[in-house]
């Protein structure tokens, strides 16, 4: 395949997820430079025996110190966490801030009390993916939250099923 025919799949294969609604999650880690993370929408669940889940990253700084973590926190959203997934999804975005609700756990990762699910976890294989990296990942702790209706990510967009 040229190089034409590969931006041209690339596109298209774009514009075919954007029209596939997804769950939509905030991963975190304790960084060098403090705390990190951001919005995900490639999370699956892979293994619960034992417990794995699977993400994918791009090589933004806050993926790199993802990556480099020896653990980090994947937090399921619910609709209202719309403006965290915003806020988390853009590099100069708010994070972090008191009115988040955000804690520490005894580990040192940081942690949205509130998050429909929150899983501790810690990578199990790391798979570099052209520009993206694959991350599984072993579960080693799930903090449940109150319920809420769903968050989906759809056509670049974070909205609750009614908007749909």
């Amino acid at each position: 395949m040229d190089a034409a025919t590969k931006q041209d799949a690339g596109e298209r294969m774009k514009d075919a997820f954007r029209r596939y609604p997804t769950g939509v999650a905030v991963i975190t880690a304790a960084g060098a430079d403090g705390p990190v993370g951001l919005t995900a929408s490639s999370v699956a669940s892979v293994s619960v025996d034992p417990p794995a889940l699977s993400f994918s990253v791009m090589g933004t700084r806050s993926a790199r110190a993802l990556l480099t973590a020896p653990s980090f926190v994947v937090h399921l959203l619910g609709a209202r966490h719309a403006g965290l997934a915003r806020a988390f999804s853009r590099s100069a975005g708010d994070r972090f801030t008191p009115d988040q609700g955000w804690s520490r756990l005894p580990t040192g990762e940081p942690i949205l009390l509130d998050a429909v699910a929150a899983l501790r976890g810690e990578r199990l294989r790391l798979v570099p993916v052209g520009d993206a990296t694959l991350v599984v990942a072993a579960v080693l702790d799930v903090f449940h939250g109150p319920a809420d209706r769903p968050l989906i990510h759809h056509s670049r967009k974070f909205i609750t099923p009614e908007e749909c």
